[in-house]
């Protein structure tokens, strides 16, 4: 039984009764008629009237989620510029030198560490900001129905059905909330300039590196009296690479809990907003008595006010760890350790996890066992559902099996948290042996508008599209790489391949005021530092209410867990 109706009590049946109760029913079954189709009519209308509005209030709730996560992350996107770039600028300068980032601030291996960490960080945040948005809005729903002398229950909270003769004024909220563009990550205007972080990271130069300094250790490759300028420049353009590679993240990929709640598990019959009524009326009630309805309250309720500036701040984490049932977390996460351990406790359990099956299915794929490798991979999804890569897993494996459909969907659901290369290259792919050579073509064009030098995409592309000389036109693959490089002009005949292909123009890089040295060549690697988690062990058929502390067991097991404080940045070899 689902937990939100986990309150309703099953009646036992009476056999005699039921047996009763059907001979009755034979024997008066002539005397029931159909209703006049005036009040048949009436009740389908007024069922009708019910649904669209739980519809509309399920749809306001999702939209201003979206919009929610959209906004707060931004505000983490622009805290890790501000805080954690300066120490990855400062690890790449030891290695590079100053001028390394400037010049390589956009190159795949920066971004691939940043789109490993983003979608960590979305993962939390997807689950913890659901929470915090349906407060929000409740709270404003709360407050329209109070306006419009609605009475809202102390114990139940507010009910839907009390709403329908203000079915009209929602209604015009919610298609004013769809009007709006589609929430996205963007910087937050009311935020300034990243001038704290800057000066951060050239006090940390000049006293690590600077003539003057007491604790001056050899200068990195490269350091001159220009090492200013390099290092500004270099922060500012990576600055820019995390906000692009934020951006090719989707909003509406996350959340997936609370999703389905309002998607697909959302009643019709008004029981869903009345158990969520019944949830939250408590803790905005205490909420309430204990601050009072302060001037601005309803705004900040409302998520445009002061509960943009919370983010991982000790209350906004008071408000994430409340536990509301309508999350629909099993009992069993966690392997029955659940009940004493915290959100983020349970969500890296969780992780864990996945990533156990994860590399069960990676070992599989590596023997040629398709199949299995498919079990393993969908196992790592539905513990794991907001980390896109597991679908990707998915869709390889599906490939190497012909079947098409079923990797064109896993490439869809990837796609539809993160826009990446592998997950429109596979999808080509299958939409290719499917018979779909447009979608497999605007698929081929838009991971080359991602990453311009990769050659897998571009070769398909000219499969499907040949050039009428392609001797001519096709660039090599050394030429091609150096084309999207920061420094080096596109090849000579790169721009007539890329018209022909239709893609869109490679952008010559902006000149830097400063020279470009050989150290600026380097190859660096980006490695996330394996972390040891301890993982509980459960006996087979126990659970945790029937052991006692001194026979819980745990084994240490190391996971990558890709995040902004632990990694290593080193020159690659080979």
């Amino acid at each position: 039984m689902p937990a939100k109706y986990s309150h309703v009590k099953k009646r036992t049946t009476n056999p005699k009764k039921k047996a009763a109760a059907t001979i009755q029913s034979g024997k008066d079954s002539n005397r029931h008629k159909k209703l006049p189709n005036h009040l048949d009519k009436t009740i389908t209308n007024a069922m009708s009237a019910v649904s669209q509005l739980e519809r509309a209030i399920a749809k306001i709730f999702l939209i201003r989620f979206e919009q929610d996560i959209a906004r707060l992350f931004s505000t983490h996107i622009f805290c890790v510029a501000l805080i954690h770039l300066p120490t990855f600028m400062m690890r790449c300068i030891t290695v590079g030198g100053p001028g390394w980032v400037a010049y390589n601030a956009d190159c795949e291996e920066i971004k691939d560490f940043f789109r490993s960490v983003v979608s960590m960080d979305l993962r939390q945040a997807g689950e913890r900001v659901s929470t915090k948005s349906v407060l929000w809005s409740y709270t404003a729903l709360r407050e329209f129905a109070l306006s419009n002398n609605v009475p809202v229950c102390r114990k139940r909270g507010l009910h839907s059905l009390r709403l329908l003769p203000h079915y009209d004024s929602l209604k015009v909220h919610m298609d004013s909330l769809e009007a709006m563009p589609h929430a996205a990550f963007t910087k937050p205007p009311h935020l300034g300039a990243l001038t704290e972080g800057l000066e951060a990271l050239e006090e940390a130069c000049e006293l690590k590196y600077g003539e003057k300094s007491p604790l001056r250790s050899t200068p990195p490759p490269g350091w001159d009296h220009q090492w200013r300028i390099k290092v500004r420049m270099g922060y500012e353009r990576l600055s820019q690479t995390l906000w692009r590679v934020a951006r090719e993240f989707d909003v509406s990929g996350y959340g997936c809990v609370l999703r389905e709640k309002l998607t697909t598990k959302w009643c019709d019959c008004g029981c869903s907003t009345d158990h969520l009524g019944e949830v939250c009326e408590k803790t905005v009630r205490e909420d309430e008595e204990g601050s009072g309805v302060r001037s601005g309250k309803q705004r900040e309720w409302d998520g445009r006010g002061s509960g943009v500036l919370g983010w991982e701040t000790e209350e906004e984490e008071d408000i994430w760890d409340i536990d509301l049932d309508f999350g629909g977390s099993d009992s069993e996460e966690g392997d029955g350790f659940g009940s004493e351990m915290t959100i983020a406790q349970m969500m890296e359990i969780r992780f864990i996890k996945a990533e156990r099956e994860k590399e069960f299915g990676n070992a599989a794929f590596r023997r040629g066992e398709y199949q299995r490798a498919v079990k393993h991979y969908k196992a790592a999804h539905s513990i794991e559902p907001e980390l896109p890569h597991y679908q990707l897993n998915l869709a390889a494996a599906h490939l190497k099996l012909s079947d098409w459909l079923e990797a064109e969907e896993a490439c869809t659901k990837a796609l539809g948290q993160h826009r990446s290369i592998k997950g429109y290259y596979r999808r080509s792919k299958a939409r290719r042996m499917l018979g779909k050579l447009d979608d497999a073509v605007q698929d081929l064009r838009a991971a080359l508008k991602i990453q311009p030098s990769n050659n897998e995409a571009l070769d398909e592309l000219l499969s499907i599209l040949p050039p009428d000389d392609s001797s001519r036109l096709a660039p090599s693959s050394s030429s091609l790489a150096t084309s999207s490089s920061s420094t080096s002009p596109a090849p000579r005949n790169a721009a007539s391949l890329y018209d022909h292909l239709h893609l869109p123009k490679l952008k010559q890089p902006k000149q830097l005021p400063f020279a470009r040295s050989s150290h600026d060549d380097k190859k660096i690697k980006v490695s996330s530092i394996p972390v040891s988690y301890e993982v509980p062990l459960m006996p087979a058929g126990k659970i945790s209410t029937e052991l006692k502390p001194k026979d819980l067991r745990s084994r240490t097991e190391s996971f990558i867990f890709p995040s902004w404080e632990k990694y290593t940045v080193r020159l690659a070899t080979g």
